[in-house]
């Protein structure tokens, strides 16, 4: 009658130390999400709520979208690859600091009393 009771116990240990290893497993995305800052950190999150009931189908795509971000470059690769347009943006900025540090040269200072 001990060994019923103690398989009882065994059986219902393994039961839940498998029910919160799983739930620990599908958080993983979550803990990289919020190691690297990650702009979509919720939303991560949520989502493995949400594989949980969907028999894990979305779990792998949760690892790679937490793992494709960095704090330090975002999510390109290459930080020699920047866009035209924002070069051409602080090319454009430059430009106009140019043009205000003449203007402000050109402007007679005016006496306050």
């Amino acid at each position: 009658m001990f060994l019923d009771y103690f398989a009882l116990g065994v059986l219902a240990f393994v039961v839940v130390t498998l029910f919160y290893a799983v739930i620990a497993i599908h958080d993983i995305p979550h803990l990289i999400a919020k190691a690297r800052n990650h702009p979509h950190q919720d939303a991560i999150h949520v989502a493995g709520w949400v594989s949980l009931f969907t028999l894990h189908a979305i779990w792998p795509f949760l690892f790679i979208w937490a793992t494709l971000y960095r704090e330090d470059r975002g999510w390109g690769i290459r930080q020699d690859g920047k866009l035209s347009a924002e070069a051409e943006a602080n090319a454009e900025i430059a430009r106009l600091h140019a043009r205000i540090a003449e203007l402000e040269a050109q402007t007679p200072e005016k006496e306050t009393a």
